[in-house]
Order: structure tokens, then C-alpha cells, then sequence
């Protein structure tokens, strides 16, 4: 069998500077033979992207370069691809460990890098890997959080409104390994679990991850891609856990925008995970997506539905020693009355010409989205 080609590439990911570090830069460089690592830090103030490259013999590189726009989409165009690539051509070094900026997700590299093979980066880069990183002793605190990244200093660009229960848990979704620095308990291992993609390596503190593992690649692009696709549809894997607790809440209705509006802050508040997708007659054949964790709740439009069946979807996922089942109930019952009913969908069907519907702020105008 042939060997995927492309220099094999460790994408490190996380919330936590020394957790990042600690779990996963310094484990991977002396776990993966002949490596080289390159460590990218985005300075909001002065617009400038830091980069330092090291193997074992010392750093071999450090420089920093002004950006156009101080933010992660800036930083992965102008210098952590191009420099992947670069490290990648040089054909010096078996393996690549990235250690990207702090809070940026690897989704972003692996798309840009362009895994089949047509994108900028081509066949010299091969994404075998994306670890995230967390802190063990604030496991639950970070996937639960209501604070604002900018509010901690860990936010990537001047408008960068992100929570960090929102990236920390996109972050895990993501990845193919999560690695855990320090003590955490079974409950915030067993929500990390909940979170991650079923064929994800979920490795506690001193819990090695296999070397073996690491060196084949254990990335699968269409894998991870459909796992963390807002409009996904297939059927999830129960919890098992009695500690965490899953609503996967469907309707092939759209929402009633009004009802909607009133139940946002019911269904998305509160230390728990969400996200999906929902459809509004008021804007028949967009697809929009729900990203909400610890209180923060993000809505957006994803474009048309495509070949993908139009229907609504919020998976809510937390822990039940920290959301009683009284209010889970309150979360479905919220979802359930925001669905268009018999009545409403009798007159006028799915589709409704209405100038406003109180979205506009979020998901730009009735007019142009009709």
C-alpha cells in the first residue's frame, strides 16, 4: 500500500497558552521522530503575526511580519500556510507540528490547505493530525463559560466577539486528538467525550497517545467535515455517560421568527453546548446555522440548502449536575413552540412574504434573502 503523500502535519490547537504547550507541542516533538515545529502568535496591538521555528537542535527561526488585518483568516493566507508549505518543500523533516495561533481552529488550515490536493498548499503539506489542548483543572469552566474571549485576552482580532465555551467546544469537535493537561475529573472528561467526534482519541492527563497513531494519521477530512457540519442529518451516537445529557431536537418545519426570537435566549442560555441548523418562512430556501455555547448564541447564514433536505436541528449537549431536568424540559418545549404549526402552515405554507421579521441585524434583509 502506498504511503499518503505529503509531508506529514500536526495541526496544534487551543484556549489555554500552557496547556497548548505543555499537552501538545513539547509531547509531539519528542514523540514524533524528526520533527520541526513552528509556533505562530497574532499580536492584536501592534498588527503583527510572530513566527518561531525549532526542532531539536534549537530555533531555527524567529521573525514577526506586519498584517494587513490583525485576525486568524489574514494570518493563515499570509504566513502559516505559505510557511507550512515551505517547511514541507525543503524535504528536511519527516513531520510538521503547527502550533497555531491561540484560539484559531484548524478547520480553517486544513481547508485552505486544500486536501484534495487543489488547493494552495497541494500535496507537499498532508494534515495527519489536529490535537487540541486543554487545561484539566478549568476543563468544565472553559466549555462552559459565558465569558467573552476579548473579556480574557485571548481573542484574535479587534471585532472578535467569540466566547470561549464557543471555540473551546468547536475546538474538540474538531480535532482528532484531545489532549488534557493536569487533573480533571470523569464528568468534564465524559462532556469533552460527548462533544468530540466518535473516532476521536480523548487522552487524559499522562495518558500517552500512541506514537504509532500520531505517525499513520489519524485524520479524516470528510470525516470531521460532516461531524461538525451545521446541517448534518445523520444519526448521533448515544452518550455514555450518565454525567452528560443530549437533546437532538428536529423538525422538517421552519421556525416562526417571532416565537424564535422570544425562545433565543431559552433554548441558547444556560452552561450547555448547541448548535444546528433552522429555516424561516419569512426566507424560504436559506439554510442558517446555530452556534451557541455558555450563554453566547451565534446564528448565520450558511447560503441554500443545496442537495441537502431542508430541516431544522439543534443538538443541545451538557452536564446534569449542572442543568436540572426541569430546565432541559424547558429547552425542548421552547424549541417545540418556536416550530411553525398546522394552523399557520395551512394558509400560507413554508413561505411567507412578510417585509420584516425582526432577523435583519443577524441575517441581513427579508427583501434581499426572498
Amino acid at each position: 500500500m502506498t504511503a499518503p503523500a505529503g509531508t506529514r502535519t500536526y495541526l496544534v490547537t487551543g484556549v489555554d497558552e500552557v496547556a497548548t504547550a505543555a499537552a501538545a507541542t513539547i509531547a509531539l516533538q519528542w514523540d514524533l521522530p524528526d520533527a520541526v515545529v513552528v509556533s505562530h502568535r497574532i499580536e492584536i496591538g501592534t498588527r503583527r503575526l510572530h513566527r518561531v521555528i525549532s526542532d531539536v537542535t534549537g530555533v531555527l527561526e524567529r521573525e514577526s511580519l506586519d498584517l494587513a488585518h490583525a485576525c486568524t483568516s489574514c494570518a493563515i493566507r499570509e504566513d502559516i500556510v505559505p510557511t507550512l508549505r515551505r517547511l514541507a518543500e525543503l524535504d528536511r523533516w519527516a513531520a510538521i507540528v503547527a502550533h497555531l495561533p491561540l484560539t484559531t481552529e484548524a478547520l480553517q488550515v486544513c481547508r485552505a490547505v486544500g486536501l484534495d490536493d487543489d488547493g494552495p498548499v497541494g500535496a507537499a503539506v498532508r494534515v495527519a493530525a489536529v490535537i487540541a489542548a486543554l487545561d484539566g483543572p478549568s476543563l468544565v469552566g472553559t466549555l462552559t463559560s459565558d465569558a467573552l474571549l476579548a473579556e480574557l485576552g485571548r481573542h484574535t482580532a479587534e471585532d472578535d466577539r467569540r466566547g470561549l465555551a464557543e471555540t473551546a467546544g468547536a475546538l474538540v469537535e474538531y480535532a482528532d486528538v484531545v489532549t488534557v493537561h493536569g487533573d480533571a475529573d470523569d464528568e468534564a472528561l465524559d462532556l469533552v467525550r460527548a462533544l468530540a467526534r466518535p473516532s476521536a482519541v480523548v487522552a487524559a492527563d499522562g495518558e500517552a497517545v500512541p506514537t504509532a497513531l500520531l505517525v499513520d494519521g489519524l485524520h479524516d477530512h470528510r470525516e470531521t467535515e460532516a461531524w461538525v457540519s451545521e446541517t448534518r442529518s445523520a444519526a448521533l451516537p448515544p452518550t455514555a455517560s450518565p454525567a452528560v445529557w443530549r437533546l437532538d431536537l428536529r423538525s422538517n418545519r421552519p421556525f416562526h421568527p417571532d416565537r424564535l426570537h422570544a425562545h433565543l435566549a431559552l433554548i441558547g442560555n444556560g452552561p450547555h453546548r448547541s448548535r444546528g441548523c433552522f429555516w424561516l418562512p419569512t426566507r424560504p430556501g436559506q439554510a442558517f446555522g446555530w452556534d451557541g455555547a455558555g450563554g453566547q448564541v451565534s446564528i448565520g447564514a450558511l447560503g441554500s440548502w443545496g442537495r441537502s433536505r431542508v430541516h431544522t436541528r439543534l443538538v443541545v449537549t451538557g452536564l446534569c449536575s449542572l442543568t436540572s431536568e426541569a430546565e432541559r424540559d424547558a429547552i425542548r418545549s421552547a424549541f417545540e413552540r418556536s416550530l411553525l404549526t398546522d394552523a399557520e402552515l395551512g394558509p400560507h405554507g413554508p413561505s411567507w412574504n412578510r417585509p420584516s421579521d425582526g432577523f435583519e441585524p443577524w441575517l441581513g434583509d427579508v427583501r434581499f434573502a426572498a
